[in-house]
């Protein structure tokens, strides 16, 4: 028997009445009306309603106890007589406590834990342990472990086994910084943390295992965002051998189709299989490679409309090789000009010298529709699918800006005008990305995505095809507009990684220093494989409908990649500096 508890927080029922037990937990709540004291004590599983009557022995002993001190309750449980709580499982009953065990007093809080008083978030982070009290940031948490549970059980009952890859290892260019570790047995030489454990899962499938997974943490140096954590994050980390890239779909799509139904609570899940979205198509669509298809709007190339359209703006841009992105949005012609005026504003603030519409209200026609002929209006009108009670938005720039700037205002309007799907999970994979761009500022061409990615058409297409025109297999998978997983067919013949790199601008003696382990063992015989690697914390930042996920971590840093309550990172002893051959300058 349990010497603290007889049963949890969260568990007594009417089926315990007239019994005797014992709990233990946080003092949530105290109330003391003189003549009777209530608590509210709280523990993993939930909170029990507890009563000591001022007649008691032990109400003195009580009374002046502050929240969230640890205590241990026994006493008989009721009925709670016309004052039952729907809203709690325990909520039909209360303990009449007979005897109180104070476990641990607690100091006055820097914030309440009980009701939220809105504390700044480095307060919070500082005092995380007590943060972590809170109900939601609690359930958060546990939400989090329920998922990766079911994440291993979803990868391992389609075969895949879990394997641990080293946390220590070699530097490499994967696209972001690496943390650096300094070792002290081979001075002025580093490990560092694994980005990824990219190499080492290609490697296991060289090495003959077939389906791998774990949930792995990687380690990246970048800026934090709302959405990406400074430092460390977990992913769910796979790959197969053997395997196409619709086999990786269909594996990531039982986990992750499964995971969101599993945890959507009454919100709407896609069912697999998932849209796939071309690249390209994306971002001139959407205006991002990570569409968020709750939003109805739909970006449309309107460039071949001017030129000699008869607005000399646009048709001067067109003829200088300028790029005309237009969103149409049905049923908002009779909004004020208020509301067109500030998408105008909204355009300019962006360094896209404003926004045209044309709007088709019942008495009059709004924009710039008055600079078109009828026939060239008819022709918008056609060529775009609008009519009347409808408005489009053109906004025009260089490609890749208009596109970015379009996708940014195809979100505005759809926050605006509430057109974003609510209660739902919408999920699309994203393909064909280039395997190539070019650097603007430099002129070189740099590998886009993944450069251990195999490109469509192997070899041949490394040898024959423009490389800002040849494709890759590589692939996103996108939820509600976050991108939850990059993934790729990997390139596992040797000559076709070294062509590849080379393009790049990298020479075979970069490959064999870099990628030294991993091109070795291709040339033992490699079978083709492919992969992918879901967010854990984004994904339960998803179904936790957190805006940051820093919410759903336990122990996060804050937005400048400080622990605040270890106060890491931190200085060390010259002695330490010293036994690794580090001066600091």
């Amino acid at each position: 028997m349990n010497a603290y508890r007889t049963h949890n927080c969260g568990e007594l029922r009417l089926s315990d009445i007239g019994g005797e037990v014992k709990i233990a937990g946080w003092i949530h709540r105290k109330r003391n009306l003189g003549n009777l004291c209530f608590i509210d004590l709280r523990d993993n599983y939930g909170i029990t309603q507890c009563v000591i009557d001022s007649s008691s022995d032990i109400f003195s002993s009580i009374k002046d106890i502050r929240a969230e001190s640890v205590i241990g309750l026994t006493g008989t449980v009721v009925a709670r007589e016309g004052n039952a709580n729907k809203n709690m499982p325990t909520g039909e009953i209360e303990l009449q406590v007979k005897s109180v065990e104070v476990h641990s007093e607690a100091d006055v809080l820097p914030f309440q834990i009980a009701i939220d008083d809105y504390a700044p978030e480095d307060l919070r982070l500082k005092y995380r342990f007590l943060d972590l009290r809170r109900e939601k940031l609690h359930d958060n948490i546990l939400l989090r472990a329920k998922v990766i549970a079911a994440m291993r059980r979803l990868m391992t009952e389609q075969g895949f086994v879990e394997y641990q890859t080293p946390i220590l290892t070699a530097s490499s260019p994967e696209g972001a910084r690496d943390f650096l570790v300094p070792s002290r047995v081979n001075p002025g030489k580093f490990y560092a943390l694994p980005q990824a454990p990219q190499q080492f899962k290609q490697l296991i499938m060289v090495s003959g295992f077939d389906k791998y997974f774990q949930i792995a943490p990687c380690f990246r140096d970048e800026d934090p965002r709302a959405d990406r954590s400074p430092g460390e994050f977990y992913q769910l980390d796979l790959e197969m051998s053997f395997a196409t890239q619709e086999d990786v779909f269909t594996a990531v799509e039982h986990v992750m189709g499964g995971v969101f139904k599993e945890f959507a609570n009454g919100r709407k899940v896609d069912d697999y299989p998932f849209v796939r979205i071309p690249f390209r198509e994306s971002m001139l669509k959407y205006g991002n490679d990570k569409p968020d298809l709750r939003n109805p709007l739909i970006i449309q190339d309107a460039t071949g409309l001017f030129g000699n359209s008869g607005f000399g703006v646009y048709d001067n841009m067109v003829k200088e090789g300028k790029k005309v992105r237009a969103i149409v949005v049905k049923g908002i012609a009779e909004k004020p000009r208020s509301f067109f005026d500030k998408m105008d504003a909204y355009a300019k603030e962006n360094d896209m010298g404003g926004m045209a519409y044309i709007a088709f209200a019942k008495e009059t026609v709004k924009g710039v529709a008055k600079v078109f002929s009828l026939e060239k209006l008819n022709e918008i009108c056609k060529t775009l699918n609008f009519g009347d009670t409808d408005a489009v938005f053109f906004v025009i720039g260089e490609e890749e800006k208009v596109s970015k700037f379009a996708g940014r205002a195809r979100t505005k309007l759809g926050e605006d005008l509430d057109l974003i799907e609510k209660n739902a999970f919408r999920f699309c994979w994203v393909v064909d990305f280039p395997m190539f761009e070019q650097n603007e500022e430099t002129g070189r061409i740099e590998f886009s995505h993944n450069p251990f990615s195999m490109p469509q058409g192997g070899m041949d297409a490394l040898l024959n095809k423009n490389p800002l025109d040849i494709l890759a297999y590589q692939y996103d998978i996108v939820c509600n507009g976050v991108e939850l997983s990059s993934g790729a067919v990997r390139n596992h013949r040797p000559e076709i990684m070294y062509k590849a790199f080379e393009i790049a601008g990298y020479g075979p003696e970069v490959v064999d220093s870099k990628f030294g382990g991993m091109i070795s063992a291709f040339k033992y015989g490699a079978p083709p494989h492919a992969g992918c690697a879901p967010g854990v914390d984004r994904s339960v930042m998803l179904l936790a409908d957190e805006p940051s996920i820093r919410e759903v971590i336990l122990f996060p840093m804050n937005g400048k990649a400080q622990d605040l309550m270890m106060q890491a990172p931190n200085v060390v002893s010259e002695e330490q500096l010293k036994e690794l051959r580090i001066k600091l300058v």
